[in-house]
C-alpha cells in the first residue's frame, strides 16, 4: 500500500487554478522528489497535500485513508508533517524550544526526549547551540533546526519544501547527506526542491512539474540523465 496517494488533484488560489489534474505516489521508506522550475506548482501540490489549500477536485489518500477533506491539523496529528519553505522558525526562541514545538501534538510527545537526542545525532551543530536563540544562527543551521522540528513531530511522512534555498554549496551537500541518512533509516520523505541534480541523487523516484502538470515520472536518475527532458523541463 502506498503511504500517500494524490489522484488527480485540481488546486489553486483564488478564481486562479494552478494544478491541473496532477497525480503521484510515495512508497514507504522512499524519497521522493517533486521537481520543475519557478511557478511549476510544487508549492501548491504540497500546501494541498497538507490541507493548507483546499482541493477542488480529486483525493489524497494517506496510509489508506481518504484525507481531503480533513483539516491540516487533524493530518499533521497523524503523521503528515511539513517543514515549510523559508524555515518559519520562532527566532526569539532557543534551538531547544523551536524543537519542542514540534512535538506539541499529543502523539509525540511521550518519546520527546528520545526524538531530540535523534535530532542532535542527525545535526550535532545543534545540540551545540541548544541555547542560542534559532534567529541568530546561520541560514543553513536555521534550516537544520526546520527538519530537526519537523522531525520532533514523529511524521510518518517528512514534506520538504526547498531544502537548499538560499545555502552555500557545502551546507547544501551536509543538509542532503542528513536526507539521505533519514532515508536509510526508513523515513518516506517527499521532497521538493530547485536544485534537481541534488535531488535526483538522493530520490528514488521523481516527478518532474510544469505548468501545474506532472510532465514525466520515473527513476529519479534516470530521469537525470534523459537529455530530453533536462532541457525541456529542468533547465539544466
Amino acid at each position: 500500500m502506498a503511504a500517500l496517494e494524490v489522484r488527480d488533484i485540481t488546486s489553486g488560489y483564488g478564481e486562479v487554478q494552478i494544478l491541473w489534474g496532477v497525480s503521484l505516489k510515495l512508497e514507504p521508506g522512499k524519497l521522493t522528489a517533486l521537481v520543475g522550475s519557478n511557478g511549476s506548482g510544487k508549492t501548491t501540490m504540497l500546501r494541498t497535500i497538507m490541507g493548507q489549500l483546499r482541493a477542488w477536485q480529486g483525493q489524497v489518500t494517506f496510509q489508506g485513508q481518504d484525507i481531503t477533506r480533513l483539516p491540516s491539523y487533524q493530518r499533521a496529528s497523524e503523521g503528515l508533517v511539513l517543514v515549510p519553505e523559508g524555515r518559519q522558525l520562532f527566532t526569539d526562541m532557543t534551538v531547544q524550544e523551536n524543537l519542542e514545538m514540534g512535538a506539541f501534538a499529543p502523539r509525540p510527545q511521550p518519546q520527546m526526549r528520545r526524538n531530540m537526542e535523534r535530532v542532535f545525532a542527525l545535526f550535532p551543530r545543534l545540540a551545540e547551540r541548544r541555547s542560542q536563540k534559532a534567529g541568530t544562527l546561520s541560514g543553513g543551521e536555521q534550516q537544520m533546526v526546520a527538519v530537526g522540528r519537523g522531525l520532533m513531530a514523529e511524521p510518518r511522512i517528512l514534506m520538504i519544501d526547498e531544502l537548499s534555498l538560499g545555502l552555500s554549496p557545502r551546507l547544501t551537500l551536509d543538509l542532503f547527506e542528513s536526507l539521505r541518512r533519514l532515508k536509510n533509516e526508513g523515513q518516506t520523505i517527499l521532497l521538493v526542491e530547485q536544485n534537481v541534480a541534488m535531488a535526483m541523487a538522493v530520490g528514488d523516484y521523481a516527478y518532474v512539474m510544469a505548468e501545474g502538470r506532472v510532465k514525466m515520472e520515473g527513476h529519479a536518475r534516470d530521469l537525470l540523465h534523459n537529455e530530453e527532458i533536462r532541457a525541456a523541463y529542468l533547465g539544466v
